[in-house]
Parts: structure tokens; sequence; C-alpha cells
């Protein structure tokens, strides 16, 4: 397998740029960490929050403005590390699990990219503490790098997410649905995706209005399938 084939596509739909990162007290920090990209300790940086918190966005927002490659860490391999570009990022590396090739092949490209004076940004949930790496070489580095984190969401933020992600499917929900939703919902950044995805979904399949009702309806089932 290429470096070529392993570079992520940057997508064009969700919106992935720096404006359409919506800024709150819990992302402000890890935003200006990642921002201030040539000015790294080393070179380094982990990215840590909740599952859809916004790592792959600022990730994104540091490839276009880096030019940097975006890998899947489960996905590594040592023989394309010498061919990828002096700036990288390394998706999901608590995704690590029982892949010792990949876990070798993350040490080296940490090895190469400090060599080369590069940058290297590492994702993940959690923290590095937390994550299954058995490579000892490996786990001290990336409990050595600086850490940026991304917290809970409060109500303003998963207002404003939950209108991006209507406006990522060309949705212009009726004016009452997110207050509606805001305090009936899981709070959490991977609720409001899924929340999303299932009005789509019912509203297309069921040929039905998105307002209130069908919210109650979907809110009510996603209650009874965590039960």
């Amino acid at each position: 397998m290429s470096a070529e084939q392993l570079i992520f596509d940057l997508p064009g739909d969700p919106a992935m740029g720096r404006a359409d990162f919506i800024k709150a007290p819990c992302n402000a920090t890890a935003l200006a960490a990642v921002s201030d990209w040539g000015r790294w300790p080393g070179g380094r940086m982990a990215l840590s929050g909740p599952a859809r918190s916004g790592k792959t966005h600022l990730a994104h927002v540091f490839a276009r403005e880096s030019g940097a490659a975006i890998l899947a860490a489960e996905h590594l391999e040592t023989a394309v590390v010498p061919d990828l570009p002096d700036r990288v990022v390394v998706e999901d590396a608590d995704k690590l699990f029982g892949k010792i090739d990949q876990q070798e092949a993350l040490f080296h490209l940490h090895n190469d990219l400090a060599e080369r004076n590069g940058r290297l940004l590492v994702t993940g949930l959690g923290t590095p503490a937390q994550w299954p790496v058995v490579l000892a070489d490996l786990a001290s580095r990336l409990q050595a790098m600086p850490l940026a984190k991304l917290g809970a969401p409060d109500d303003n933020l998963l207002a404003a997410l939950l209108a991006k992600l209507f406006e990522d499917r060309q949705i212009r929900p009726p004016d009452k649905l997110i207050p509606y939703l805001l305090p009936r919902m899981e709070r959490s950044f991977a609720a409001a995706h899924t929340l999303v995805a299932e009005l789509d979904h019912r509203a297309l399949s069921e040929r039905r209005q998105l307002n209130t009702a069908l919210a109650g309806e979907v809110l009510d089932s996603m209650a009874n399938s965590d039960l």
C-alpha cells in the first residue's frame, strides 16, 4: 500500500474549514493549540476528546493550513513513513489495540518527523496514557506530547452543532425544533450526530415533515434502544 493510498481525501461535505468550526469554551484551548502548530514543543501535539467532539474537524483545519497528510492509525505502515510529508496527522490512536505493526510504524513516524523538524498531530479518545499502546518506547513518546483536550458541550454549543448538522444535510429545520430537542436529548456530541441522522432518515423514508412530533418519536426510540 502506498503513502498516497493511506492519505484521506479532505471531504467537501460536511464542511471542515476553520470558519465552520464551532467555537465554544469547551474547545477554545484546543483550537488555539492546534492553530499554533508552528510553535508546538518538539513539533508534536496530542488531541483528545469525546466521540464526535471535533477532533477530526481540527485535524482537517491543521491539514489545510499546513499541508499535512491525514492518516488512520490502524492503517499505518513503516514502509511508507519515509515518503510522507513533513507534516502529518494520525487519527484514532486509541484504536491500536493488538496492532503491533501499526504501533511500530507510528514510533518510526514520530522519530522520522523529529529528525526532519516536522509536525505530528495525533488524535484519539481519552488521553495518550489511556491508549492501548504496548510498545514502551512509543507509549513514552505519546505521553510526553503536549496535550490539547476537547471538553463536553454546553447548551449553546449543542444548539449550534445541531444547526450545523442540519445545514450539512441541506435541511432547514423549523424554528421550534432545536429548542425542543435540547432539553430532551442526550448531552453529547455523538448523540447530536445520531439524532440528526435519524431525523433525516425518518423524514425521508416515511415522507413526513420534520417537526416536533417526529422528533418526539425519534427521541423515544433512541431512549428505548439504550435500555
